[in-house]
């Protein structure tokens, strides 16, 4: 059975500058990590350092600006192998973000301890 964390995150601005913020080089080091290297296009891998740990994450979906799509490729072996999508929603004022996390093997300390993070980062 395969595990699955969701969160759901409304966030007051345009889904346009949502969008930006989690596909972007200078979006991403504003909100999850300011080492890192982002691709632009659907088939490239983006990378994103916490310390001694990079993950890579190749781009599975970039549909502007309702959904963004990532395949864990490289990192703690708990995460390769899973797909992150955030599916962006709203008006000009107000957007609603849902993440998933899907495809974990099963529910871990670390399955509980990235839960949490994940809500920590939508905020």
């Amino acid at each position: 059975m395969m595990a699955d964390i969701e969160h759901m995150q409304i966030v007051k601005a345009a889904p346009e500058q949502v969008y930006a913020a989690l596909t972007t080089q200078d979006g991403l080091a504003e909100v999850w990590t300011q080492v890192l290297s982002v691709a632009a296009a659907v088939g490239g891998v983006s990378t994103f350092t916490f310390g001694d740990e990079t993950d890579h994450m190749r781009i599975t979906e970039l549909d502007a600006p309702g959904r963004i799509g990532w395949h864990c490729i490289k990192s703690d072996p708990q995460w390769i192998g899973t797909d992150i999508t955030f599916d962006i929603d709203g008006t000009p004022e107000r957007t609603v973000v849902i993440l998933k996390h899907r495809n974990w093997r099963e529910v871990t300390d670390f399955f509980r301890s990235c839960n949490y993070h994940w809500g920590i980062f939508l905020l």
